[in-house]
């Protein structure tokens, strides 16, 4: 694997060889994105990735059944960005008779001990379209923007 790169250096990789426009992007102190995430992956590590652009929260659930084929066929996690937020999806249990959907949901942005009782079920769990954030907000929120990052297992995994 190649060394831990500082996130400047994934930046000026963003740059250098994924298209990414400089003057957005480098040296900033923002997050990256899940397409950022995707393009990084592709030229570092050569893991193709599939993008699935939802214009609201509620386009998220209304995708779960392709989400869960996703993890069926797949079985890599899915980086969602939108909005203030970031999330990792690990899994889907989308139920095909009522078509309600919940989602195994890793928050990134937990600091604090190793402690399950402190993470689970806040940090990380099952969660619906419309359970809150450690902001308060909901989960998938309908006025914003969603951009999935799906990563695909190599042919030789």
């Amino acid at each position: 694997p190649p060394p831990t790169q500082s996130h400047y250096q994934i930046q000026k990789t963003l740059v250098d060889h994924c298209g990414q426009e400089a003057d957005g992007l480098l040296g900033k102190k923002t997050w990256l994105g899940s397409q950022d995430l995707g393009f990084y992956l592709e030229h570092a590590l050569g893991v193709q990735c599939r993008f699935l652009s939802c214009a609201s929260g509620h386009d998220i659930a209304a995708n779960a059944r392709q989400l869960a084929r996703h993890f069926e066929s797949q079985g890599t996690p899915v980086m969602i960005g939108g909005g203030e937020l970031a999330f990792t999806l690990l899994g889907v249990d989308f139920n095909e008779r009522t078509g309600e959907a919940r989602f195994l949901i890793m928050d990134p942005h937990y600091v604090g001990p190793d402690d399950l009782s402190q993470i689970r079920p806040k940090w990380v769990g099952w969660k619906s379209q419309d359970s809150t954030t450690h902001l308060g907000t909901k989960l998938f929120q309908q006025g914003e923007l969603y951009n999935l990052c799906l990563p695909q297992r190599p042919s030789c995994v």
